[in-house]
């Protein structure tokens, strides 16, 4: 039975092994370590907590994607104001080195 179970993972690790090396993740791609990938996902992380924690900014609304620690915000939000601070929170946010704000606001206001 161990064997069986043994086989049983060796054997899906192996079929699923090249889809690891397939992926358009930027460590793939040659853009970032596998470090830096760790830390840019903890960066990105880190923000949308806090924009889900902050009243003006609507963190559900807001996509954060972190590279090198350079961090870009897309996404809508209500106000000028909101905007703002998704910018602020973002780069007061340890590791962030810039941030591009791209998020729009609504038309029409």
């Amino acid at each position: 039975m161990k064997k069986t179970v043994v086989y049983s993972i060796f054997t899906a690790t192996l079929a699923l092994a090249p889809l690891a090396f397939t992926t358009g993740c930027a460590v793939t791609q040659h853009r970032e370590t596998a470090g830096a990938y760790v830390d840019d996902k903890k960066i990105a992380a880190e923000i949308k907590t806090k924009m889900y924690r902050d009243p003006m900014v609507k963190g559900t609304q807001v996509k954060v994607q972190s590279l090198n620690g350079v961090v870009e915000l897309s996404g809508f939000v209500e106000s000028q104001q909101a905007k703002d601070r998704a910018e602020q929170i973002a780069a007061s946010t340890p590791g962030v080195v810039r941030v591009y704000n791209s998020l729009i606001l609504p038309t029409g206001r």
